[in-house]
């Protein structure tokens, strides 16, 4: 990967909308090389797909929560089905594993706080192999979705 393809990442990221034509002239290259170069990082899996960002309060869900989540034990039964169940819950927009202490941290996003209940008491407190799970609730969000700093 060169400084080129890294300009077309940088302004894909910016807007992934752009046509192949504006892209072609805001990374200073004839449309052919460009095109070649846009499949060739799709195909390579730099580019893992294309998408929206939604305003989370714009549809009604933007009650945030962060929940940590520490294993009872970590083994090669109960890792995978813990990932299988989070990975079912709609409501889970992003679950980190992690090194140390807690093993998963959680980003939730919901309606209110009468959701989160619901939640909580219907699937998060269910979770195989969890032993314990806290969350603590997002106050205002500073920085998200920001693009991989390429340039």
């Amino acid at each position: 990967m060169d400084a080129t393809d890294r300009r077309i990442l940088a302004e894909l990221q910016r807007d992934g909308r752009l046509s192949l034509t504006e892209l072609a002239d805001r990374v200073q290259l004839s449309l052919s090389p460009t095109h070649r170069r846009l499949r060739a990082l799709e195909t390579s899996g730099a580019i893992t797909g294309y998408r929206a960002v939604i305003d989370p309060d714009a549809v009604g869900l933007g009650f945030t929560a962060l929940v940590f989540v520490t294993m009872d034990q970590a083994n090669r039964a109960t890792v995978p089905a813990f990932d299988e169940a989070v990975a079912e819950i709609p409501e889970v927009i992003q679950a980190l594993r992690l090194f140390g202490d807690p093993d998963y941290l959680l980003r939730v996003a919901v309606a209110d706080l009468t959701a989160y209940q619901r939640l909580w008491d219907e699937k998060l407190s269910a979770l195989p192999g969890a032993r314990r799970v806290a969350s603590t609730l997002v106050m205002k969000t500073i920085v998200d979705e920001r693009p991989l700093p390429l340039v």
